[in-house]
């Protein structure tokens, strides 16, 4: 041992260490008091309610931080200093008046440190306060998705409660603003959407506003943003045969051949494709271009916008022969009404294999006159329906009249 205290470095070691016990021992049972400063400590107010009562807001504060100097017991300004995030200087700005005040701040220092024997001094002494008239400004309540819908689905209009939101605050801020909006974080959007979210506060640029020292009316909105399914299905017809033409021998070209639209996933898988309706053949003599509604079903919606489809239908493959048809009946006419038939002859086409046409006579044709809804005295035209005795290969194809005279 006495060879190790005549080492110098034994010796230096011995000392520190002695010099912090005393050090641990004298603060402890002696704690010194001393003075700390403390920097860029925050400057809040109070009173701000009664200034809005009036019709005023704060305009500018300054400075907004201070240097408060503590002058204490070491464990209590150690203490301050832990806790330095609950200290602040306050301001009570109920006395302002428009224009520039000059305003004494109190500390506030944390609940949970003991400061009896404490005294603080701050630098700057009082604070500037600059005060105008409240201005006010309404602003409609703008979505905004960050992110994007997912691949199949599409978003619908979104409903927003309250719509529109009050800023309240200086003339120069609330000019700032250029938009509020609620905006909705979702990188795939696949479902609907129903919560509050924030307002945020944009520039003319789209960029928030985050420094603003401005009230709004409402802090949130209740935002609910329907999404829905989209699928693309073809459009078909229903060709009815007739005329001696089949599905066989027509060509149909329908635009548009599809059309998008959205639905539940439910009512989306169940449909394949979407009927215009009928064409009845016998209708189509060699090409007929016809329009046809678009029509869905209530649960579904017609994202492509477009209400009819333009169908074009042309029969091929087989041949006409025009015959003249003598043979002209009417049915019974109403009761106390008379009709004598003055068309004498009609042309008639027939539609078939050119081999069927060969085996077909004038006689075989028939034409009835249909007076069930002929009221009007004197000449007129009415509706008649040519039938043909013969093989189902071939067809009558269009529509006829027959001229008669009801008395």
């Amino acid at each position: 041992m006495g060879r190790l205290l005549e080492k110098k470095w034994v010796c230096v070691l011995l000392s520190i260490v002695l010099a912090i016990a005393f050090w641990v021992y004298v603060r402890a049972s002696v704690d010194p008091t001393g003075t700390t400063p403390i920097h860029s400590v925050r400057v809040e107010t109070t009173g701000t309610n009664v200034l809005a009562s009036q019709g005023l807001t704060i305009a500018d504060i300054s400075p907004q931080t201070v240097e408060l100097r503590i002058e204490g017991p070491a464990s209590v300004r150690s203490d301050l200093l832990r806790y330095r995030n609950n200290l602040y200087v306050q301001v009570d700005v109920s006395r302002c008046v428009e224009g520039e005040n000059t305003v004494k701040c109190r500390p506030v220092l944390p609940e949970n440190v003991n400061t009896e024997k404490v005294y603080t001094t701050q630098e700057p002494s009082t604070i500037t306060v600059l005060v105008e008239k409240l201005y006010s400004q309404s602003f409609n309540v703008e979505f905004q998705l960050d992110g994007r819908v997912a691949k199949g689905y599409q978003m619908g209009t979104p409903a927003i409660e309250p719509a529109q939101v009050v800023i309240n605050g200086p003339v120069e801020q609330v000019n700032q603003v250029a938009k509020v909006a609620a905006i909705l974080k979702d990188s795939e959007l696949d479902e609907r959407f129903a919560g509050e979210l924030p307002l945020t506060l944009l520039d003319s640029d789209g960029k928030p506003l985050t420094e603003l020292e401005v009230t709004l009316s409402a802090e949130k909105v209740y935002v609910v943003v329907p999404v829905v399914v989209t699928k693309e299905v073809p459009l078909t017809v229903n060709i009815l045969p007739g005329g001696g033409a089949t599905e066989d021998n027509a060509k149909v070209d329908i635009e548009p051949k599809r059309i998008t639209v959205s639905g539940s996933q439910a009512d989306l898988d169940a449909l394949t494709e979407i009927s215009l309706g009928g064409v009845e053949l016998s209708k189509v003599l060699e090409r007929k271009v016809i329009q046809l509604p678009i029509n869905l079903d209530p649960s579904l919606n017609n994202e492509s916008g477009n209400a009819t489809a333009e169908v074009t239908i042309t029969v091929e493959g087989l041949s006409t022969r025009t015959f003249s048809v003598e043979n002209i009946t009417t049915t019974e006419p109403q009761e106390g009404y008379t009709a004598q038939v003055v068309t004498q002859s009609l042309q008639v086409t027939v539609r078939g294999r050119e081999e069927d046409l060969e085996a077909i006579d004038a006689s075989q044709l028939r034409v009835v006159a249909d007076l069930s809804k002929a009221t009007t005295l004197g000449g007129s035209r009415v509706p008649a329906r040519v039938y043909l005795d013969s093989s189902s290969a071939v067809g009558v194809i269009g529509e006829y009249t027959v001229a008669v005279d009801i008395s």
